[in-house]
């Protein structure tokens, strides 16, 4: 009889495991259980359930396509190889896939209503309203007990202790909590708020799932209202958080991105009050140096001066147009009299002075012994007067 070492038994199964086409794809469901993620990004951990064990092992280049962060004790769906690791001689699996347990159908459900809100427009940072920087009134669509509502009112009365919070109590898993979410979305637009938190604490994919319904979805982007999705932890990711007009990794993180810091307010008012003060000191400054000009100008110093060069200046005006009015006078006079004299020279009347007459028929002018004959009555102006005379004869 031969015997064989102990490494030449182990490559034998190693053998064995690996040309087997059943071990090269095995797929198996357990809890995890002795998890250690590795700096390299290697996860070692082992799979378990009520009766059974078996060692796990997933490379860095499959773990980054995780959309999970695994942890202990949670329940998971493993696709991979089963094989031996000889320097132990245990048998191990090695995982390429890995999901949550129960999670396949709604991740499917997940990944299409995504897909489908997405080409509707939805996510669109263009329908994203801003969050206001100084909130009064401050809504909160979540369940009335739990981790949420206590961290979400704690942070912000540490923070912004003026704003006042407004709960919209809501079931937030379960049956019913996707109606009861849309409900108290819309019944908080009733109200004069600035900004509303929807969300809960973490939980599986399944006490989320509310949060991925597709009326959910709508509720969030018809709201007037602007709001902050807070659903989970920081690696849960829900429709409502691409919906919202803001995503926070927690409710806590919701409520720090809700409100400002209060002793960051009075920073900012206080900075506010030292530039206005100085502001309006150098405004002073400026005016009291324009005053000091003016009081000590010439004008208002000596104001008489002022009006009596003013004085002098209309003195010499008046004169100007006494000037020219004198002148002008003289002008004129001269030119009248030529041209009376002128009118002199063509007057009728100075032409009967020098002894001619003017002879008048009917009131016309008689220029002709044609238009007379015998007994006629004509009249005969003088310089001096007018007289009636008869035609005896003409020549």
């Amino acid at each position: 009889m031969e015997y064989q070492t102990i490494g030449e038994f182990t490559r034998y199964l190693k053998l064995m495991f690996d040309t087997s086409t059943k071990m090269r794809n095995v797929y198996l469901k357990g809890e995890i259980s002795n998890l250690k993620i590795h700096t390299t990004g290697h996860i070692y951990f082992s799979l378990k359930d009520e009766t059974s064990k078996i060692n796990a092992m997933m490379f860095s280049s499959s773990a980054k396509n995780l959309n999970f962060v695994p942890v202990e004790g949670m329940k998971v769906l493993v696709h991979g190889r089963v094989s031996i690791y000889e320097a132990t001689g245990n048998y191990q699996i090695y995982v390429s896939e890995m999901e949550e347990d129960g999670l396949g159908n709604l991740y499917i459900e997940f990944e299409k209503l995504k897909k489908k809100l997405a080409n509707l427009g939805l996510f669109d940072e263009s329908h994203k309203k801003p969050i206001p920087k100084f909130p009064k009134r401050i809504g909160v669509v979540t369940a009335s007990t739990g981790a949420a509502i206590r961290d979400i009112i704690s942070t912000i009365e540490r923070r912004y202790p003026i704003a006042k919070i407004y709960l919209f109590s809501s079931l937030v898993q379960g049956e019913g909590a996707k109606d009861d979410i849309v409900r108290n979305i819309k019944r908080a637009n009733e109200f004069d708020l600035d900004v509303l938190i929807v969300g809960r604490g973490g939980g599986s994919i399944e006490d989320l799932w509310p949060f991925n319904e597709e009326d959910v979805a709508y509720a969030i982007y018809n709201s007037e209202v602007p709001i902050i999705s807070a659903v989970g932890h920081e690696v849960d990711f829900t429709i409502a958080d691409f919906v919202a007009d803001l995503r926070a990794p927690t409710p806590t993180g919701a409520a720090e991105m809700a409100v400002p810091n209060i002793n960051d307010v009075k920073d900012l008012i206080n900075n506010y009050k030292i530039r206005l003060h100085e502001s309006i000191n150098k405004l002073i400054k400026f005016k009291r140096l324009n005053l000091d000009k003016l009081i000590s100008s010439y004008v208002l110093n000596n104001p008489a001066m002022m009006y009596q060069n003013k004085e002098q200046q209309l003195i010499m005006m008046i004169d100007k147009i006494n000037d020219l009015i004198n002148y002008n006078v003289k002008e004129k006079g001269i030119v009248l009299n030529h041209m009376i004299e002128k009118l002199e020279l063509i007057n009728p009347l100075g032409v009967l002075k020098r002894g001619y007459t003017l002879t008048y028929m009917d009131d016309k002018i008689v220029n002709s012994t044609k238009t007379i004959k015998k007994d006629d009555t004509l009249k005969i102006k003088f310089s001096d007067g007018i007289v009636s005379t008869k035609v005896i004869d003409k020549e």
